[in-house]
This record gives C-alpha cells, sequence and structure tokens, in this order.
C-alpha cells in the first residue's frame, strides 16, 4: 500500500463518462455517417449533406437526446429535406437497419481501460455518468463486461452543471471529493468543475464538433489537467489525490 498522504485532497468517488472514455464509440457514429453521405451523394456535395445533418442533429436534441435513436431520426429527416421528398421507403428501411446494427455493435474497450478499473477497485467508490438513451447504455456497459467493477450506473439526458448536481445530491456525494474523467472538455469537465468537483481530460482521436469547445470559452478554465490515455490516468490521480480506500485501510 501506498504512503499516506494527507497533504492531498481526498477522492472518495471516481466516476468516468462511457463513450469513447471508457470504450470506442464514436467511431461507429462516423461510418454510419459515411454509409449516409454516399446514399444521398447525387443530390448533394459531401460537405454540405454534412453541415445539414450536424444542423439537424443539433436541432433535435431537445426533443430526442443523445444517442443512436434520436441520430436516426435526424439520419432520416435529413434525407428527406436533402432529397425534397424523394428519398424512397426502401432507403428509408436501410437507415432504420443501420441503426439497429449500431445498437449491436460490438463494444470495444479503449486500451488500458480494465486494468485501471481493476487497479481502483476497492480503493475508492468507482461510478459512470454517461448521457445518452437509456436501452442502449445499459446495452453497451452489459456487452463491455465492465460492469463489476462499477457501484453506480448513471445514465443523464445531458452533461450540464444542473446534471451533476442532481446526481451528487441524490448519492449524498460531496463534489469536492469526486474526480470526472472524460473525453469531452463540454460535457464530461467544464460542468464538472463548475459543480465544484475535480476533472481530468482524457481526449479522444474525434469528437463531434458539438461537444468542441472555443478557446475563449477556455479562457475561464486555466491549467485543465489532461492525460493521452487511461495508462497514464493512476499515476496522475496518485499524484494529485488520496484515494479514501486507502487513507481508511
Amino acid at each position: 500500500m501506498d504512503e499516506v498522504d494527507l497533504q492531498k485532497p481526498i477522492i472518495t468517488t471516481i466516476a468516468f463518462d462511457a463513450d469513447d472514455t471508457l470504450w470506442r464509440n464514436e467511431d461507429v457514429f462516423l461510418s454510419t455517417q459515411q454509409y449516409f453521405v454516399e446514399m444521398l451523394s447525387s443530390y448533394h456535395s459531401k460537405e454540405y449533406i454534412l453541415e445539414r445533418l450536424n444542423e439537424v442533429q443539433i436541432s433535435n436534441l431537445s426533443n430526442f437526446g443523445y444517442g443512436i435513436k434520436g441520430f436516426t431520426l435526424s439520419l432520416i429527416e435529413t434525407a428527406i429535406s436533402l432529397t425534397e421528398g424523394r428519398i424512397t421507403g426502401y432507403e428509408v428501411h436501410e437507415i432504420i437497419q443501420l441503426a439497429k446494427q449500431m445498437l449491436a455493435a460490438p463494444v470495444h474497450m479503449l486500451p488500458g481501460i480494465e486494468d485501471l478499473l481493476r487497479s481502483l477497485k476497492g480503493k475508492c467508490q468507482l461510478m459512470v455518468i454517461t448521457k445518452g438513451d437509456l436501452l442502449d447504455q445499459e446495452g453497451k456497459l452489459a456487452r463491455s463486461g465492465l460492469s463489476e467493477y462499477f457501484d453506480w450506473y448513471e445514465v443523464v439526458s445531458n452533461k450540464k452543471v444542473a446534471n451533476y448536481q442532481k446526481v451528487f445530491e441524490s448519492l449524498q456525494l460531496t463534489p469536492s471529493e469526486v474526480l470526472m474523467i472524460g473525453n469531452s472538455l463540454r460535457s464530461d469537465v467544464l460542468p464538472v468543475l463548475d459543480a465544484g468537483a475535480h476533472a481530468l481530460h482524457v481526449p479522444y482521436h474525434t469528437t463531434w464538433s458539438h461537444e468542441q469547445v472555443t478557446d475563449e470559452e477556455l479562457k475561464q478554465y486555466p491549467d485543465i489537467p489532461s492525460v493521452s490515455s487511461a495508462s497514464e490516468i493512476e499515476n496522475w490521480i496518485r499524484n494529485h489525490f488520496q484515494l479514501s480506500g486507502e487513507v481508511r485501510s
């Protein structure tokens, strides 16, 4: 056991984002999106199709939320709009089949994640805070084989300050004793810091444009901690915090 250092802040709970933090996810969306672009390539340019799809997705978030189902409805709406209603029933069926394939896709864990969770288990509470469709996210957790490592699994409609505060309050967590780890600055880092907790950024190789933040926004958050992979997370934690399970033991 490492020597206890009470000079470091104590962390009782480490929360992980799921998609593109524990396992690959955006790649599945990009693959489907590419197929969709090819389907409509006789109507418009790739750039215009992607631009319009992104606009429709963002406008639909308040109606359908995040996840594959909302994405599928946005694909269908975009296809109808860009073809001026000429898209066929067969092509709509193809889009629906793509969605079913996405929902059943194998879950590919990111390198080092299971080793990290195995090492942290028992040293503090572990949880997942993710957004999206409940059925989809629960299915991915089950297929990942990681559920045994987590004490809680929270699926929220969005990741704003109020969402985090509600989770902390419902689980009676002290924000200053919580560390959130995730790939999205907009969803996993900035609102967590605003809620009074700690956050660590672990970038993924690709991020949906809606999740990106501007340099102007980042000026309010100097020195956001970041590591490049799961293999670096535990050393970073030990350099900055003391885990509650080790303090008790």
